[in-house]
């Protein structure tokens, strides 16, 4: 009995002790805190001066590599899709000359004593509407009324995608010179030949011209190698779809001042070669880098090069000049 309490008794004897051992203390880790280091452990996290000048130089440099070639594909998607609306352009010169018996003409207009155009003048492209699918922009047309009649002041103004180049940047609608119209803008012509223009609108020796009414059999030297529709950037003069305006003038859009006929509107004449920097009111020229983009009148598209050969280049505009043109411009 006494032995079972003795551990009892053990506690409370003289040099023993109660109380646990005490833990030996080992050494104290300290945790940084968060964001307070940064990959060396010396400041504060982050790009250094210097290696964001190093991530803009290269970035400068992508975009330098890059930019030139997005502008290459998108160059390459609107030169073909100028071609396609040459080619719809082209086909509906076919589906007009099947109902008709002939090409339209260049611009439709009287003429007075002293050969001057007293209208209406609309162009060769308002009478293709109906074979462009825009048969109801067609019969808001009265071709017997002016282009300026206040009843064709919607019609004359709708902007039509198909004679658009989507390398020129757009215009919308402009106000004529001299004898002040709004017409829609377009970007494609048709060809008057190599004669000048000045001097009788009426006797192109080309497709189109005033009061044209040119049939495939009078083309003798060929569809194939015979140039009817091309095309005109901003950058030279305005043209438009809707005809030529009696008493308007076009001014040559760097200098104002210098002005040509009102059938410029809708005809041109390649007095220059392709994109010459020493283009007139009347030539040709386009947004393209590589060349002009040319509708013949078999209705096939063709890209003729800035440095085609001058006489090939005058030998394509006419329609019976027996020039004999092997096909390579």
């Amino acid at each position: 009995m006494a032995r079972a309490f003795m551990p009892f008794l053990d506690r409370g004897r003289p040099g023993r002790s109660t109380c646990p051992a005490p833990v030996a203390a080992g050494p104290t880790v300290r945790h940084p805190a968060r964001g307070s280091g940064g990959r060396d452990g010396r400041g504060p996290g982050g790009f250094t001066l210097i290696e964001l000048l190093v991530v803009i130089a290269i970035v400068a440099v992508l975009v330098g590599l890059l930019l030139p070639a997005v502008q290459k594909v998108r160059e390459a998607a609107s030169r073909a899709k100028c071609k396609n609306n040459l080619k719809q352009v082209g086909l509906a010169l076919h589906a007009y000359h099947d109902r008709v018996g002939a090409f339209p003409p260049g611009y439709a207009s009287g003429v007075a004593a002293d050969g001057s155009d007293t209208g209406p003048g609309w162009g060769w492209a308002a009478f293709l509407l109906d074979d462009l699918e825009q048969g109801p922009l067609r019969r808001q047309i009265n071709t017997a009324v002016p282009i300026g009649a206040a009843a064709h002041a919607a019609a004359r103004r709708q902007v039509l995608p198909v004679f658009l180049c989507p390398s020129d940047p757009p215009v919308g609608t402009f106000t004529t010179t001299t004898v002040a119209v709004e017409v829609a803008h377009a970007n494609y012509v048709g060809v008057f030949g190599t004669n000048e223009m000045e001097d009788d609108p009426g006797a192109g020796n080309g497709v189109f011209f005033r009061n044209s009414r040119v049939r495939t059999a009078d083309v003798r030297d060929g569809l194939s190698g015979t140039y009817v529709v091309g095309e005109r950037s901003r950058t030279i003069a305005l043209a438009t779809w809707a005809g030529a305006v009696p008493g308007a003038e076009v001014p040559l859009a760097s200098d104002p001042a210098q002005v040509e006929g009102h059938f410029l509107l809708v005809l041109g004449r390649g007095d220059h070669e392709p994109n010459s920097p020493s283009a007139h009111i009347d030539d040709f020229y386009s947004r393209h880098p590589q060349g002009l983009n040319c509708l013949f009148g078999d209705g096939s598209v063709h890209s003729i090069a800035n440095a085609v050969d001058p006489a090939v280049w005058a030998a394509v505009q006419t329609r019976n000049g027996g020039e004999a043109v092997g096909g390579s411009w």
